[in-house]
């Protein structure tokens, strides 16, 4: 079992003068849980190398089991700091790819031309394509193989409009997750604000937020 994690390079939280990256429990949650169930585990990104955290990801109110396992893990630290380049990455060698969020992705891997295919090649194929809160951005140019938008008429969630709001970041954010999924004809729903919600339809799973990435990885294992 192969899976690919897909983070974002950006780390400038707009023109805010603010540091933003992925969300470390986002990435360190499905990290464990599929790592744990057997998974051998990849990661990538745009630049390659060592992504951008988000700082308020690390701040002590964030941390989770996940994330303390993380800190005491060399190994899963030293995989972090060398990601391979998007680039360079063959869907062919994977069963599954996992997108962890943050607000970095909707600056970079929305728009990214080798995200964008991996994800079309990975569903084309037949395999899984899973993620939470506000990774579901980097669907935003993905055609499904009849070449509607890949959302078009699935159910799927992501970080809502109220979710965004509340962090202050509505006008900093160069799209809202919910309104592009709704916009490219997503069936979407959510949960309550900061609770677990995730969506599973055919190949494709979404989590709501940052409560949502372990639901969000087991969903994925499931279909694998």
């Amino acid at each position: 079992m192969n899976v690919l994690m897909v983070l974002t390079s950006h780390g400038q939280l707009g023109d805010t003068g603010k540091k933003t990256g992925f969300w470390l429990e986002e990435f360190a949650a499905p990290y464990y849980l599929l790592k744990d169930k057997g998974a051998k585990l990849v990661l990538a990104s745009p630049a390659g190398g060592q992504p951008p955290l988000d700082p308020k990801s690390d701040e002590p109110d964030a941390q989770t089991e996940a994330t303390r396992r993380f800190r005491q893990d060399p190994a899963a630290q030293a995989a972090l700091g060398a990601t391979r380049r998007l680039a360079d990455i063959e869907a062919g060698e994977f069963d599954a790819v996992f997108y962890p969020g943050g607000h970095g992705p909707l600056w970079d891997l929305a728009e990214d031309s080798h995200s964008i295919k991996l994800i079309e090649t990975m569903i084309a194929a037949g395999k899984p394509v899973a993620a939470v809160c506000h990774a579901p951005g980097v669907l935003r140019h993905v055609k499904g193989p009849d070449g509607k938008p890949l959302v078009d008429g699935k159910r799927v969630t992501g970080f809502t409009n109220t979710e965004e709001e509340a962090v202050g970041l509505t006008k900093v954010v160069p799209f809202l997750v919910e309104d592009m999924l709704k916009q490219n004809g997503g069936m979407y729903s959510k949960g309550p604000d900061w609770a677990s919600y995730v969506q599973t339809d055919g190949l494709l799973v979404t989590g709501q937020n940052p409560a949502s990435s372990e639901a969000g990885a087991e969903a994925l294992l499931k279909l694998l």
